[in-house]
């Protein structure tokens, strides 16, 4: 696992409007908190192979991820890598506070997307920005670990979008999404999607100060995929089950799907959605709407309320 290794991308370039510049050369002006990434990659590489696996045998299966770290690395103890993962997300959760800050306070309301590649999250993000164009701004930062080819179907839609290109890091982390946020320009009172790396596995680790989790899953990656990757689904708030047009031409037992799912994130919202035929669009477009204004709602709650508190202190 990344938070393991610590691979989550000092190399990391950010394109966008007229800018682009290695992760790490800039400064933060609206975080509090130091800039070094500190990713420990002490691999402790000067061993023999007469050392113990970790993994458990079952019936001549190896289970790497028993362990306290639930997950492997030649070298390193099962203590020695929860020590190091609870580093990386420590220092994560610092800038992933901050930017949950700076979006309440602009009232932005930040979404997370999260997949396998080729899942259907960057149409899925082009449909959805034609639909609400002149009702709600919105901005995108995408993450891919080469080019800008997402970046630029968004901003064919006329919506602003930076990328940021993570080499040969597998996911975005909050440091990488602030630093982002600070050039997009995002406006008050709008959405921003996050689209993260294309992975099942990683980017589930990483809090990135969004609002709410989207999962996307196909419908042509099979029923098991909720239980082969649960840590990608448990805490989505949103669970997309895309390419349902393909439902006809494939094997797939979709009742068997969703009880995956549930299994793993048994609070998560389901949806079938098809940008093809337009299946369940309406209802993502509803959720969205729903989840902006509540947060529009409560951020006008809080005002109130500090505005009441200030008349009976007077």
């Amino acid at each position: 696992m990344c938070t393991t290794c610590g691979c989550s991308g000092d190399g990391a370039t950010f394109e966008g409007e007229n800018h682009a510049h290695p992760h790490g050369a800039h400064h933060h002006h609206d975080h509090a908190h130091p800039h070094e990434h500190e990713h420990e990659h002490e691999h402790e590489h000067a061993h023999d192979h007469l050392h113990p696996h970790d993994g458990a045998h079952d019936n001549g299966n190896l289970d790497y991820g028993s362990g306290p770290a639930r997950s492997h690395a030649p070298g390193l103890s099962q203590a020695r890598m929860v020590e190091i993962e609870r580093n990386i997300l420590s220092k994560n959760d610092t800038y992933a506070a901050s930017n949950r800050a700076r979006f309440a306070q602009n009232g932005n309301l930040a979404f997370n997307l999260l997949a396998g590649p080729g899942a259907g999250k960057t149409t899925l993000l082009v449909e959805t920005l034609k639909t609400l164009a002149g009702t709600i701004a919105c901005s995108v930062i995408e993450g891919d670990q080469q080019t800008s080819n997402d970046a630029e179907r968004i901003r064919a839609t006329g919506t602003p979008a930076i990328q940021v290109n993570t080499g040969k890091g597998c996911h975005l982390d909050a440091h990488m999404v602030g630093h982002a946020a600070e050039h997009l320009g995002m406006s008050m009172g709008g959405i921003l999607f996050i689209e993260n790396v294309g992975n099942l596995v990683c980017p589930a680790a990483f809090d990135l100060g969004e609002k709410r989790r989207v999962t996307l899953l196909s419908v042509t990656e099979g029923e098991d995929k909720p239980l082969k990757y649960p840590d990608i689904f448990e805490k989505a708030d949103m669970v997309l089950l895309t390419k349902t047009d393909l439902l006809p031409y494939l094997d797939v037992d979709v009742a068997a799907l969703e009880s995956n799912v549930k299994r793993v994130a048994p609070a998560a919202r389901i949806l079938h959605v098809s940008t093809r035929n337009g299946q369940g669009m309406p209802q993502w477009l509803d959720w969205l709407k729903d989840e902006r204004r509540a947060l529009l709602d409560g951020l006008a709650a809080q005002a109130q309320a500090r505005a009441d508190m200030l008349r009976a202190a007077e």
